[in-house]
């Protein structure tokens, strides 16, 4: 028996592309358990037909030559098992996830599947600080400069304060501890983002500890390092902030600072004007594929992940 081609039709022949379409664009904003209940389908059938729209999605975008990438991983569920996403700054959109790890290995095959023509087309690579990642990229796109990722960085120097804040509670005794007990968050988050009551807390915290109100203004100071537009003023600028450490007794800002040094040209490179991209597209994505993760909880189909993952910046179609 010979059956005839139906251009309209989806993959899964019970249904029209336009439908399968209109249920891709539901899937978007809402989970699939919602969209099968609400069209009265399977859930199977949902994420099929899903699963269909966002690779015509794909299709229809192509592979970009990217000139500005940045690199991450995420965890994809426990156990340390990670895929790396590589992004397009300049288009703003993730472009390729994939890899069994987070290895020097995992990484290559980007640059495999971009080819060689492409990857010399690349002139910036932002990354974390992770050795691998920028083995990879030296040997694949050497002509590319390598920027190390702002919030990676400031995520250390939180770490850092976070130690300090450990220190000081183990340090004291009594009284003198329940201004630091539970103020975590209060400590480690931005400012803008507190209440009054956080506000409040965070003033009574820093009144109360020379130490930890030193630290803390330690690391709100260093973000100011991303806004220099010469290599020699931000240099001058960490050797003050460096020089600031000194009888403060905060061992781990010492080893914050010296970690800065090993990587400083890494960290330099932003201040040429020809590196400026934006520094947040690659946190944004992230926090936007944890959704889609809360979101498919239970859901252990990496493909339909990666799809998730690679359309979220993609138009509707």
């Amino acid at each position: 028996m010979r059956r005839e081609h139906l251009d309209f039709l989806a993959d899964n022949p019970l249904y029209t592309k336009r439908f399968a379409w209109f249920v891709g664009r539901r899937c978007r904003s809402s989970t699939i358990k919602d969209v099968a209940k609400e069209l009265n389908l399977h859930w199977g059938a949902v994420k099929e037909l899903d699963k269909e729209y966002m690779r015509i999605q794909l299709e229809r975008a192509g592979t970009p030559g990217p000139k500005a990438i940045g690199i991450d991983e995420i965890s994809i569920r426990k156990g340390h098992t990670y895929r790396i996403v590589v992004s397009d700054l300049i288009r703003g959109r993730p472009i390729w996830f994939g890899g069994k790890d987070r290895s020097e290995a995992s990484m290559k095959e980007f640059y495999e599947w971009l080819g060689p023509k492409k990857a010399k087309g690349i002139r910036l690579a932002v990354m974390d600080m992770w050795k691998p990642f920028r083995n990879a990229t030296n040997e694949c796109a050497p002509q590319a400069a390598i920027l190390f990722d702002k919030f990676h960085i400031m995520k250390h120097l939180n770490d850092a304060l976070d130690k300090v804040r450990k220190t000081e509670y183990a340090r004291l005794s009594g009284a003198d501890r329940r201004y630091i007990k539970g103020q975590k968050y209060v400590l480690l988050s931005h400012k803008e983002n507190l209440s009054a009551d956080g506000r409040k807390s965070l003033k009574t915290l820093l009144a109360a500890n020379k130490r930890l109100n030193t630290a803390y203004l330690l690391k709100e100071s260093f973000g100011q390092l991303w806004n220099y537009r010469s290599e020699a003023w931000a240099r001058k600028f960490f050797e003050n902030w460096k020089a600031s450490l000194k009888w403060q007794r905060l061992k781990p800002y010492e080893k914050f600072a010296e970690m800065i040094e090993r990587h400083w040209d890494g960290i330099a490179a932003y201040c040429k004007p020809e590196n400026k991209v934006s520094l947040g597209f690659v946190e944004g994505l992230n926090n936007k594929i944890r959704v889609f993760q809360r979101r498919a909880y239970g859901l252990r189909d990496e493909e339909y992940l990666r799809l998730k993952v690679l359309t979220s910046m993609l138009p509707a179609i």
